[in-house]
């Protein structure tokens, strides 16, 4: 019988990813020798489970410490554009990822792996303070690849060198997560997955091989970020395969069209075409689209727009609508589509533009959104998603007016809602699809997962 109560018990969004130590806060705070924020998105989005602290709510939040005050992530880069607005909250900037030794100064470049890799201890300590099941994201390399890069990109303003990382590297850093308990992987942070050591299918061999001798027991092992000029050529055939073998089912494989405006392409020196798009995506579906032990396609595609890039017309939006119907016309599965407004990043070409007249999107932009929801979004999830089909190893994780959210843990993984319940955060169970919707599915629990 399914818990339909009158007035369900509401997630609080600002406290779902917490710590065991929340309730210490303040007191860890005020006795702390560092205190390092980590804080900021350079990508915009919206997450339904939780919500990125604000300047005012950090401000608050320092005004309890006493020792030295550090800031890393995305924001960094903000306060070193803006830096009125953040005097004298931090003593030291840090845009890119650290060591020990470089804490106490203001960095600008990132740490060398060799150096990281000699830093690198148990993660015991870290993993036992979390109150739940966490997936740990392993970066391969930084920079792009690209000879030419998108105007709107940030990695070559983060990252303007490749630099890549050692096979055993990355293997061993998982064997120590997994050591500490971790058994969920996903390789991501990187701009292109397939591109590691420049398409080298040896290497990736290794890394998927490595991890999965290392971590016998895994549960999860995803990727993330594909450029589909990789997929599309002949070797990305051959790496996508790989994928499909070593990782996990229910994986996926975001690839940026931006969009399908041939004009917006040329004036953003995007470098996908729709027929490169076309041919990753079938490079993908080849190797992925059958199903895995659990009832999930072992590798799909994902697809992400930009809207808001220079040169966006009206006739923008209707290129991309008959783009994503000709990848439905054709048959082919995709496994998430993320649509989004573009931000000119601090250092960008797209942000020394400086002011540009608002495009179309600045005014159509939630129409548009909800045309791709209902015309493609929605259809591919009932292909994907078939009504009846069992979805194993979910959990739940957020309790809205609608009812009980659950996902499983991985790269995008599809959010299922059992409309009308209130099930306990963190409660494991198989759900049967019943409906579907722009953005999420429907169902209802089917039983304990094992």
């Amino acid at each position: 019988m399914v818990n339909r109560p009158s007035n369900p018990p509401q997630s609080d969004p600002l406290t779902y990813s917490a710590t065991l130590n929340r309730d210490n806060a303040i007191q860890l705070l005020r006795d702390a020798e560092v205190v390092v924020v980590v804080a900021g998105d350079a990508v915009p989005s919206v997450h339904l489970h939780a919500v990125n602290g604000s300047l005012e709510e950090i401000a608050r939040a320092l005004a309890c410490a006493r020792g030295r005050r550090y800031l890393l992530g995305p924001l960094s880069t903000y306060a070193l554009a803006s830096p009125s607005q953040y005097a004298g909250l931090f003593d030291a900037v840090h845009t890119h990822t650290i060591t020990a030794g470089d804490l106490h100064l203001g960095s600008r470049h990132p740490a060398g792996y060799a150096q990281m890799q000699r830093e690198r201890d148990s993660f015991a300590g870290l993993v036992e303070q979390m109150s739940w099941r966490p997936i740990a994201e392993l970066e391969l390399y930084r920079g792009c690849t690209r000879r030419k890069f998108c105007d709107f990109c940030n990695e070559p303003a983060k990252s303007p060198l490749v630099a890549f990382r050692e096979v055993e590297d990355v293997v061993e850093e998982a064997a120590q997560l997994y050591a500490a308990g971790v058994r969920n992987f996903r390789l991501g942070q990187q701009t292109c997955f397939f591109s590691y050591r420049n398409r080298n299918e040896d290497a990736i061999r290794a890394v998927l091989g490595g991890i999965r001798e290392r971590c016998p027991e895994l549960e999860v092992l995803h990727i993330d970020n594909a450029d589909p000029l990789a997929v599309a050529a002949p070797v990305g055939r051959r790496i996508a395969k790989l994928v499909a073998d070593y990782c996990t089912e229910g994986n996926c494989a975001p690839m940026g069209i931006e969009s399908f405006d041939p004009a917006v392409i040329e004036r953003n020196t995007l470098t996908c075409t729709p027929e490169i798009l076309t041919r990753a995506i079938e490079h993908v579906n080849e190797a992925g689209a059958d199903r895995g032990p659990g009832g999930l396609p072992k590798l799909l595609p994902g697809l992400n727009l930009v809207y808001g890039l220079p040169g966006e017309t009206h006739g923008t939006h209707v290129a991309n609508l008959r783009g994503l119907a000709g990848i439905l016309d054709a048959g082919l599965l995709c496994h998430r589509t993320n649509v989004r407004l573009a931000r000119a990043f601090p250092d960008t070409p797209l942000a020394a533009l400086g002011e540009l007249a608002p495009p179309p999107s600045a005014e159509h932009f939630a129409s548009w959104k909800a045309d791709i929801d209902h015309t493609w979004d929605r259809p591919m999830k009932e292909r994907v998603y078939p009504t009846g089909l069992r979805v194993p190893g979910l959990h739940s994780y957020f309790i809205g007016r609608g009812g009980t959210w659950w996902r499983r843990l991985g790269s995008y993984s599809i959010q299922i809602v059992e409309r009308g319940a209130a099930v306990p955060l963190g409660t494991t169970a198989d759900l049967v699809v019943t409906g579907h919707a722009p953005r999420v599915i429907y169902g209802e629990r089917h039983a304990a997962a094992a």
